[in-house]
């Protein structure tokens, strides 16, 4: 059957009204089922508690359970990749953070491209690291220790929680911004291992979370020599940031909520007002201070563009410290 192009115009109009209709209704139910938040690290660590804590939140705002899934693996890119596959309907929701930035450089055949297959939903929080030595190395201060690694090149090594890291990439731009320092990089399964390897002395420097190493600073088994982020933390304000001697260094762990490209905007602006509101609750704000975060808010943009600017970042120093994953 032909119609007239008026009839077939009108036609087509008004099915697109109807599609956009409908995609508002459902951004209007949102959400009428539970929602899964993917996080792509092992329960119990920093990734997981935010999420569940994100989790909480939103299934007492928004009336339906936001249930944790946990699928560790690949660096986060499992994870990463069930969203990307899931259905764009807000159903599916990933923890986005760091490794999603460092992985988009470096691994070379990826299924997904991350920037263009998530939809930036909200940043949740930014959060510092500090750089621990070992009792045994002879700097007080973070200026000392640049000046003994230039001394004694290869004679120091610095443990990570694995090549490609957050751990490793902040550790190798300090090196390459402090003057191309030689340090030996001994590579663990995790930051623990890590940590207890400098507790013993098998390596003498490590850059790591504040959470797990902020006792053993008090304790004075491991040295504070600066913290990572581009100002102080109130957790060590009497320790410096890195960017403080070494200029145009800073490094941190980003986190935030993300959704497969393409999800309805309206259930996007959604999850972005509540995650806002979470982020300016005082007792939420307390929970993230608990996990040496510092929040984040904004709109859906603010994210997209942090994102791209950590993505740049760590894209150069994967490729400028020739980085590649095991």
């Amino acid at each position: 059957m032909k119609f007239p192009r008026r009839q077939f115009l009108h036609l087509a109009a008004s099915c697109a009204a109807v599609l956009a209709g409908s995609r508002f209704a459902r951004a209007q139910t949102y959400p009428s089922r539970p929602v899964r938040i993917v996080v792509g690290f092992a329960a119990g660590g920093p990734n997981d508690i935010l999420a569940r804590l994100i989790g909480q939140w939103l299934s007492e705002q928004l009336g339906q359970q936001f249930v944790v899934e946990n699928r560790p693996g690949a660096g986060s890119n499992i994870a990463t990749e069930t969203v990307v596959r899931a259905a764009p309907d807000g159903y599916t929701l990933l923890l986005v953070g760091t490794p999603n930035a460092i992985n988009a450089t470096l691994y070379d055949k990826l299924n997904f491209n991350f920037i263009l297959d998530i939809a930036p939903v909200a940043g949740l929080m930014r959060g510092a690291l500090v750089m621990v030595v070992h009792p045994s190395v002879p700097a007080k201060t973070l200026p000392e220790f640049i000046a003994y690694a230039k001394a004694n090149p290869a004679k120091l090594a610095y443990g990570s929680g694995g090549i490609g890291g957050i751990t490793h990439v902040t550790a190798e731009l300090f090196k390459e911004l402090a003057g191309g320092l030689d340090i030996l990089h001994v590579p663990y399964r995790g930051a623990a291992p890590a940590l207890t390897d400098l507790l013993g002395g098998q390596v003498q420097v490590l850059f790591v979370g504040l959470a797990p190493s902020i006792g053993y600073i008090s304790a004075g088994k491991v040295r504070a020599l600066a913290v990572t982020t581009a100002t102080r933390s109130a957790e060590l304000p009497d320790i410096p940031s890195v960017g403080e001697f070494v200029p145009g260094y800073e490094a941190s762990s980003l986190f935030g909520l993300g959704a497969p490209k393409n999800t309805p905007t309206g259930i996007i602006d959604t999850l972005n007002k509540q995650i806002n509101a979470a982020l300016a609750n005082s007792k939420f704000q307390t929970q993230i201070a608990s996990l040496d975060g510092t929040v984040l808010g904004g709109e859906p943009a603010d994210f997209a563009k942090l994102i791209a600017e950590e993505t740049a970042k760590w894209g150069k120093v994967i490729r400028t410290r020739n980085i590649k994953p095991t």
